[in-house]
């Protein structure tokens, strides 16, 4: 009998299907603990030049060039990714990433809703 071979998730867990509805693609700034979880700065390069803030613990990874570091990301780590407003360039690292097999989402509302949240800021 032949055996057979299931594409892994979106979300990286590997049950058969497109996308998984156990993983959300976002995650709220209430909800983040950057301490239990890989957080990635994705703002652009001049963006993230031109701030003094970050999320604490957040590690500056440039979306422009995801094809040089994507296959280092961890895929046993849940993966939170930011840019500044959460928009079209959270979504397209998170759609990569979980292309990859990583467990991604990307914080809704970005670095703005961090703070308008009153979340502890880190300076760079």
């Amino acid at each position: 009998m032949e055996q057979t071979i299931h594409p892994i998730k979106r979300c990286g867990c590997g049950t058969p299907s497109e996308k998984c509805d156990q993983l959300a693609r976002t995650i709220k700034a209430g909800k983040l603990d950057p301490d239990a979880t890989l957080v990635f700065d994705v703002r652009r390069e001049a963006d993230y030049a031109a701030s003094s803030e970050s999320i604490p613990g957040a590690l500056w990874k440039n979306p422009d060039k995801i094809d040089a570091w994507i296959d280092a990301v961890p895929r046993t780590l849940d993966v939170v990714v930011y840019c500044t407003r959460g928009d079209a360039i959270s979504n397209t690292v998170v759609d990569r990433l979980q292309a990859a097999g990583v467990k991604a989402r990307y914080l809704e509302g970005g670095l703005e809703a961090w703070k308008a949240a009153g979340r502890k800021l880190a300076r760079k």
